[in-house]
C-alpha cells in the first residue's frame, strides 16, 4: 500500500545558472514537473509514493527515471515514448526570485500517458491519489487523468488536487478554468495558489475564496501566497499563518514541497479527520509546509533543493516569520 501516488508530468526545468564569459545566460538542467516535485518531497520524509506518468524515451527521460528512483519514488507506472521526447520547460526568474515558464510541449511526452498505461494496481493500492490539471490540458491524458481519479475514489482513496495554472499551457484561460473547475468536486484535499483561487472562485479574499471551493466537497482548502504564507480551512477551523524569512533564490517546486511536506504530517488520517482536523494539529502541519516550501526557494531548482526533515524542523525552530499573511 502506498502512502501517495500522483499522475502527471515530469519534465526538465532548465533554470538559469548564471551567464558565461561572454555573458550568455547559462540554464541548469533541473527535474522538475509539479506531481513529481511534490512526491519527492514526501519521500525525502519517509512516505512510501509511486509515480504514474509518461516521459520520452530518450536522455532526458532517462535522467528523470534515475532522479525519482534515486529519490525513493516507486516507477513502475511511469512510461517511455519513442515517438515523443520528455517535455521541457524553461524558467526565467525575477529579481525576487519568482518564476515564469516557457514550455516544449506540442506535444510532449507527458501529455501522451493513454487510459490503457495507467496501473490500476498502483491507483488501487494507495492511500493518497494526487493529480493536477497538466495532464488535462490534452488528450490522451486528460482522459487517462479521470480515469485514475475515478479508479482511486471507487478504491477509497483520499483524492489531493493541485491545479497548478500554467497559462501558456491552455488554448484560453476560459478552456483552462473550466477544466480545472471539474477537478474540484473530485477533490478531499485543495491546494491552490492565491492567484488560482481567484480565477477560481472570483474572490480575492483567501477566506472567502477557500469558503467557495470547501462547500463544493472539500475536506481540506489550502491557499498558499509565497512570502504571505498559506492559509488554512476545515471543517471546523481557519486560519493564516505567515511563511519563514528565508533568502529567495528560485521558488520553483516550493508550492509542491509545501504540500508534500504538509500532507506527510497528515499521513494515516482520512477524510472525516482531514475535515475535523482540531486547530493547533492543522496550524503545526501547515507551518511545517511552509518551511518545507521556504527553504525549497533557496536554492535553484525543484528537487535538488527540497530540505530533509532535520532542517525543516530546525527553520521553524530558529528562523523568523515574515509579517505579512494572507488576508
Amino acid at each position: 500500500m502506498y502512502d501517495i501516488t500522483a499522475l502527471g508530468e515530469s519534465l526538465i526545468d532548465f533554470t538559469p545558472s548564471g551567464v558565461n564569459d561572454m555573458g550568455i545566460q547559462l540554464y541548469g538542467c533541473n527535474p522538475g514537473g509539479a506531481p513529481a516535485n511534490f512526491l519527492a518531497m514526501n519521500a525525502k520524509l519517509g512516505g512510501r509514493v509511486a509515480f504514474i506518468g509518461k516521459v520520452g524515451d530518450d536522455a532526458f527521460g532517462s535522467f528523470l527515471e534515475k532522479t525519482m528512483v534515486e529519490g525513493g519514488i516507486d516507477v513502475k507506472g511511469l512510461r517511455k515514448s519513442k515517438e515523443v521526447p520528455t517535455t521541457l520547460a524553461f524558467v526565467q526568474l525575477s529579481d525576487t526570485g519568482d518564476r515564469t515558464f516557457s514550455f516544449y510541449r506540442k506535444p510532449g511526452a507527458d501529455i501522451m500517458l493513454t487510459r490503457e498505461e495507467v496501473d490500476t494496481g498502483i491507483v488501487e493500492n494507495t492511500r493518497v491519489f494526487h493529480f493536477g490539471t497538466l495532464s488535462m490540458t490534452d488528450e490522451p491524458s486528460r482522459s487517462a487523468t479521470f480515469y485514475a481519479v475515478d479508479l482511486a475514489k471507487k478504491a477509497g482513496a483520499l483524492i489531493s488536487y493541485d491545479p497548478n495554472y500554467r497559462p501558456a499551457l491552455w488554448d484560453s484561460p476560459e478552456d483552462a478554468m473550466a477544466m480545472m473547475q471539474k477537478g474540484v468536486p473530485l477533490a478531499d484535499i485543495i491546494k491552490v495558489s492565491d492567484e488560482e483561487m481567484t480565477l477560481m472562485t472570483g474572490e480575492t479574499g483567501a477566506e472567502a475564496g477557500a469558503r467557495k471551493l470547501l462547500d463544493q466537497g472539500a475536506a481540506l482548502v489550502l491557499v498558499t501566497g509565497g512570502e504571505k504564507g498559506a492559509f488554512y480551512m476545515n471543517h471546523v477551523c481557519c486560519g493564516a499563518l505567515p511563511a519563514y524569512d528565508v533568502k529567495v533564490v528560485d521558488t520553483t517546486g516550493s508550492g509542491d514541497a509545501f504540500l508534500g511536506a504538509l500532507m506527510y504530517r497528515l499521513k494515516g488520517l482520512d477524510r472525516d479527520a482531514i475535515a475535523h482536523l482540531p486547530e493547533g494539529t492543522l496550524r503545526d502541519a501547515v507551518l511545517f509546509g511552509n518551511a518545507a516550501g521556504g527553504l525549497t526557494a533557496t536554492a535553484r531548482g525543484a528537487i535538488p533543493a527540497m530540505p530533509d526533515e532535520a532542517g525543516i524542523l530546525a527553520c521553524m525552530r530558529e528562523m523568523p516569520l515574515h509579517k505579512a499573511t494572507l488576508a
